[in-house]
């Protein structure tokens, strides 16, 4: 069965909730500089982006890449894939003075009028960042009753939203990046995707703004100061006590539905 409801999720605790002492995996522990776009020319919106983003945003764009043979995606859309998220409340992200301080420095920004707006509101309710990617074409994968307890064992997981991020992958879409706490010099979203049969990964993003065309010179610089602004300062703080199941027809989620909700402790 199919979540199609918006409504918070019941283990999402914000901000305050989360404990200050808790410590925090750093760059040195993450990929995150490794992955970062590279500056030094004009951005231009890469292949995959022109693929599986540019359709959806703006079909009738020269550039738009409609299918590739070998690839399942028509004019952005492909077969139901069903992935392990971590969910971002939007609300609770909107209420952080310092995520609207960023994105009032975007929409003063000279690369303003190349973002997708209109995309925000349509996405609100499924903003996450991807733990495990195609773990089910076409119907939802059965989660086993060891990984459920691993979940349970794991409990909830608190993080920070850190941001603006920009990599070289996806060149088109920009992200908030997801730093999340160390637990005894572990690192519990490994211990997740380890659950699931998933090599440990270094690099877990939240996709929020998408560009509709490259970047000029001056553009491109503009954007890269504001990564370096931004880079590391913490947006929000929450503690997430449940993962989804999401199936997506699309690599925007807009043709999306929560098939299940995965509690992280009892």
């Amino acid at each position: 069965m199919t979540d199609e409801s918006p409504e918070r999720s019941p283990g999402f605790r914000p901000d305050a909730a989360a404990p200050a002492s808790v410590g925090f995996c750093t760059d040195a522990e993450l990929g995150y500089r490794r992955s970062l776009t590279d500056f030094s020319g004009p951005l231009a919106l890469d292949e995959g982006y022109r693929l599986a983003h540019l359709p959806l945003l703006a079909p009738a764009h020269p550039r738009v890449i409609p299918r590739r043979e070998g690839k399942s995606y028509e004019m952005g859309r492909h077969p139901r894939i069903f992935s392990l998220v971590l969910p971002v409340e939007d609300a609770a992200l909107r209420a952080s003075p310092a995520f609207r301080e960023l994105e009032a420095a975007l929409k003063a920004s000279p690369f303003a009028g190349k973002i997708a707006w209109d995309l925000l509101p349509r996405r609100r309710d499924r903003l996450h960042a991807t733990l495990c990617g195609s773990l089910g074409v076409d119907r939802p994968p059965a989660v086993a009753p060891e990984i459920r307890r691993t979940l349970a064992q794991t409990g909830p997981v608190t993080v920070e939203l850190r941001g603006l991020f920009s990599g070289n992958v996806n060149r088109g879409r920009l992200y908030l990046a997801v730093y999340p706490e160390k637990r005894g010099g572990t690192n519990p979203l490994q211990a997740i995707q380890a659950a699931f049969g998933r090599p440990p990964g270094d690099l877990w993003l939240v996709g929020l703004y998408n560009l509709t065309d490259d970047l000029d010179a001056e553009e491109t610089a503009a954007l890269a100061a504001l990564v370096r602004r931004w880079w590391n300062l913490p947006l929000l703080r929450f503690t997430a006590g449940e993962l989804w199941l999401l199936g997506a027809a699309d690599d925007l989620v807009l043709d999306s539905a929560i098939a299940e909700r995965l509690p992280l402790g009892a």
